[in-house]
């Protein structure tokens, strides 16, 4: 079976970079921790809320890298010599990425009850009407 690619359609010109980000956004190897949630909060703003019960602030890195929206967490240890019975609360390292559309800025970060929000806006399109004029050859 050949492989359909954006290319491979003569009316799709200059998409390239769009199929290069669709083929990196399949390899993010998101897995499945920490639960998120993404809504959109009007026509041009989204959330991404994070569930990441037990990480501080400071444990916690939000990047941007190459259009990736890069979330990272690692609990630092505390030191302290617990002895747990039972271990049901996860304290493993996280990687969470997103990739951003052209024209997504990335806003504020609000920490609250354990949930991250990571608040996002999208810039309207402007429609541009272009004139080409027609020489004689």
């Amino acid at each position: 079976m050949t492989k359909m690619t954006l290319g491979s359609y003569p009316h799709m010109l200059g998409f390239e970079q769009l199929e290069r980000l669709l083929e990196r956004t399949a390899k993010t190897g998101n897995e499945g921790y920490p639960p998120f949630n993404i809504e959109q909060t009007s026509d041009y703003s989204y959330r991404i809320t994070l569930a990441v019960a037990g990480f501080a602030e400071d444990d916690l890195s939000i990047t941007i890298e190459d259009r990736q929206l890069v979330i990272r967490g690692r609990q630092h240890d505390d030191g302290s010599e617990r002895v747990f019975l039972h271990r049901g609360i996860a304290a493993r390292q996280f990687q969470r990425s997103f990739v951003l559309a052209d024209g997504v800025e990335v806003g504020e970060a609000i920490m609250e009850n354990g949930l991250l929000h990571v608040d996002l806006t999208r810039s309207r399109p402007e429609t541009v009407v272009q004139t080409i004029q027609i020489k004689k050859g």
